[in-house]
């Protein structure tokens, strides 16, 4: 995990003054933007937000939960666009939440436009399951079904472009 915060560090640094987030695409109101599910909010997530702000690393965390039927709040949305650098932890989990997957679909639209760093972490989830939506996060990524259409193409291609990025694959030995 040492490595991990190094470089999201690293990563967030920033050799500009300070303006307001409308002046210029390259001032952010974040350094780090967390995409997480609830399985490790309290555990590894909680760790690494905590270990970033320890280290004066300007960090969102979404603290409020959705429920089922809302939308991704225009907040959120905001939250994404003013980070310089988002860490996606990947867990088995992670593909069951249609939110998720929408703010993964927007963190890398913002890789796009704006140049926004990408970190996946693949917490206890093999990189290749994310890539292909197997094994248990494949079991996870089937129970939102054929209910969002259009959406679980977009999502599918997000998955594989955020896996194929260099990332951390954590394991049990290694947290």
């Amino acid at each position: 995990m040492a490595s991990l915060i190094n470089e999201a560090a690293a990563s967030s640094s920033s050799s500009s003054p300070p303006l307001s987030p409308t002046d210029d695409q390259n001032h952010y109101r974040h350094q780090v933007f967390l995409s997480f599910r609830g399985d490790t909010r309290f555990n590894f997530t909680d760790h690494l937000y905590n270990a970033l702000c320890d280290r004066g690393i300007e960090t969102f965390r979404d603290a409020d939960k959705l429920r089922r039927g809302e939308e991704i709040s225009p907040a959120l949305l905001k939250a994404i666009e003013e980070s310089r650098v988002s860490i996606v932890v990947f867990s088995q989990n992670y593909a069951s939440s249609r939110w998720c997957l929408d703010e993964l679909v927007k963190i890398l639209a913002c890789r796009q436009s704006k140049g926004q760093e990408v970190k996946p972490v693949f917490y206890k989830v093999d990189p290749s399951d994310v890539r292909h939506q197997k094994g248990a996060f494949g079991d996870a990524f089937a129970t939102l079904g054929g209910r969002y259409g259009d959406s679980m193409d977009k999502w599918k291609a997000a998955l594989k472009e955020t896996a194929n990025l260099f990332g951390w694959h954590l394991k049990d030995d290694d947290i």
